[in-house]
């Protein structure tokens, strides 16, 4: 029985649920992982993830669907993500097939928190993994833990797909060459500051270039960028520093083949910006949150899809996507996995 929650008017915000999935690794292997309801962790002081900041995790939702069924989407995808963090955090891959029905059960024990059909929320699910033993030198833990959280969410960003304003930022989010094409908690910690700085200006995010000669436009703080030019194109920032997002792969394959969209994966140079008529952000958390103001140094760039409505290009991407996850519109074999 779902819970007495008022769906429509949930945050963007953790609520504690029944159960957790949690596992540890030891000794070279990990145990059968089991799920609890406990939602305390106990490490030492010393815990390589308090020193070294050794994490990494994922993002991903479950729905339901017009149907009434309960659904995950391309969970999969979520498990390889982890599994090339992990391995360039020196931290043990969990098996695919492992996390996959991690998430199946994990869902499966927390249904009455799962918001109903056509409430706007969701249940995000947070699988995230540490090193969580007592390590002084600078080096990798040997003992780590892999746990999944679940919480009901309402939209990343209030308003819900009401166009936001964002800024060009001098900050970087990554660096040449570095982790910012992994998804390592200590990026996101490198980009607390700049958000909080953007929000006491009156921005919704900020919009990062390339570190290397802050020429090309790459991604915001936690999501990935789409643009639409005049012809209805859609173009996406190509790097080696952008995070690889699930949802912004999913677009692009909704875009060529059901929209039957022209789709070019390149360097977007920041001068190009004035050109573009629509631009979004797209990710686990926002889906599709278009933009509508870009701010570069005191030069405000207004697209032309505006700040009251999301644009047609973008409003068709959103709905496509979200049809496929609430199971109104058929998408690709194996995107959507049924939880019950």
């Amino acid at each position: 029985m779902a819970k007495d929650i008022d769906w429509g008017n949930l945050p963007f915000g953790y609520m504690e649920t029944s159960k957790s999935f949690v596992a540890n690794w030891k000794d070279g292997a990990w145990d059968e992982g089991t799920l609890t309801s406990d939602h305390t962790i106990t490490m030492s002081e010393c815990a390589c993830v308090l020193q070294y900041a050794q994490t990494c995790f994922e993002g991903l939702k479950a729905y339901t669907t017009s149907d009434g069924k309960v659904v995950t989407f391309r969970p999969d995808l979520n498990a390889d993500r982890m599994a090339d963090s992990c391995t360039r955090l020196e931290m043990p891959v969990f098996p695919k097939e492992k996390f996959i029905q991690a998430v199946i059960d994990v869902v499966k024990a927390n249904l009455d928190y799962v918001p109903p059909y056509g409430s706007g929320a969701t249940l995000y699910i947070r699988p995230f993994m540490f090193g969580s033993n007592a390590v002084i030198g600078v080096k990798p833990a040997t003992e780590f833990q892999f746990r999944i959280l679940v919480t009901p969410v309402g939209p990343y960003f209030k308003g819900g797909v009401k166009p936001i304003k964002v800024r060009i930022s001098d900050r970087d989010r990554a660096a040449p060459h570095g982790t910012g094409d992994i998804k390592a908690g200590l990026n996101y910690a490198m980009s607390l500051y700049n958000i909080v700085d953007a929000h006491n200006c009156g921005y919704a995010e900020n919009m990062y270039t390339d570190p290397a000669t802050h020429t090309y436009i790459e991604e915001t703080g936690g999501a990935n960028i789409l643009f639409v030019d005049k012809k209805g194109t859609l173009i996406t920032p190509k790097s080696g520093s952008i995070l690889p997002s699930i949802t912004r792969r999913s677009l692009i394959t909704v875009a060529k083949d059901i929209l039957g969209m022209k789709v070019e994966e390149r360097k977007v140079n920041k001068k190009e910006l004035k050109k573009f008529v629509e631009c979004g952000l797209c990710g686990t958390a926002a889906v599709i949150s278009p933009i509508g103001q870009i701010d570069d140094h005191g030069k405000s760039i207004m697209l032309p899809s505006g700040m009251e409505n999301i644009g047609p290009v973008m409003q068709k991407l959103r709905e496509t996507l979200t049809g496929i996850q609430m199971g109104t519109v058929k998408g690709p074999e194996g995107w959507v996995v049924e939880i019950n």
